[in-house]
């Protein structure tokens, strides 16, 4: 059995090293990576959806100031004084723009804005062993640098080739780029702190050694019950000798001490 998981483990090391031996991205990978579809992505031109909520600011304008609401089913809100209002698929300014000239009616020269104050509609997704995985709210601002911060800052991450995958648009095939977040970091150079599209996928693998433990771990846990009974009885007699008395202290544990 010893024999088995440590040939396991060498093996799994030369496969992770060959793996890891890759050609690193290079700027034209980069700019293909980022200027396709780049007309569908901007950092300011979040464009709503069901049931992202907006607020409105128009404080000459009573019937609708400081209105919150989480867009209808139907894509629209219920206003007072104009109705119904549809406004998915419109950015904040274009939906302020449109209550202005609704306002036009009943106002002079009326001021609105609009923010997004909830976003529901969208996400990106971010995967890994070692990683905070499950879905985040998409913005329009979100950056692979912001992915990785949430997911959390396990040394069993491997930052220096995290995955970022694109669904397809229409036919074509999805794209995956490699991203050495760490450099970035280290050298400041934010040209690869990608720009995240809606239902991109980050995936930050696992160190190669964390990979390897993973795989030992995967053989050793069906013996894990096993080990727990014989161990079990070692954890209550050393728990038993920390928290009686030894006749000289003062019955109990103290500040400091620690069970294990």
């Amino acid at each position: 059995m010893q024999r088995s998981t440590a040939t396991l483990a060498l093996g799994s090391i030369g496969v992770v090293s060959l793996c890891a031996v890759g050609c690193a991205p290079n700027n034209a990978d980069i700019l293909h990576f980022l200027r396709e579809h780049e007309h569908e992505v901007s950092a300011i031109e979040y464009r709503v959806g069901i049931p992202d909520a907006i607020e409105i600011s128009a404080p000459r304008i009573l019937e609708i100031d400081a209105e919150a609401q989480t867009i209808n089913p139907d894509g629209k809100l219920s206003l007072r004084l104009l109705g119904d209002v549809k406004v998915v698929g419109m950015t904040a300014k274009e939906i302020a723009a449109k209550l202005e000239v609704l306002l036009s009616r009943y106002y002079t020269d009326p001021k609105v804005r609009v923010r997004v104050a909830s976003y529901e509609s969208k996400n990106y997704y971010v995967s890994g062993p070692f990683a905070a995985s499950g879905k985040y709210p998409y913005t329009g601002r979100d950056t692979l640098l912001d992915a990785v911060m949430k997911s959390g800052n396990s040394q069993g991450s491997w930052r220096s080739r995290i995955k970022v995958i694109r669904p397809s648009h229409g036919d074509g095939e999805p794209r995956t780029i490699i991203v050495n977040v760490d450099r970035m970091i280290r050298e400041g150079d934010w040209s690869k702190n990608i720009l995240l599209e809606p239902d991109d996928i980050v995936y930050i693998p696992p160190t190669p050694l964390a990979w390897v433990g993973l795989r030992i771990r995967e053989v050793l846990d069906p013996m894990a019950p096993v080990f727990q009974a014989y161990l079990t009885p070692a954890y209550v007699l050393a728990a038993k000798d920390v928290y009686e008395d030894d006749g000289g202290g003062s019955g109990g544990i103290s500040l400091g001490q620690r069970p294990f």
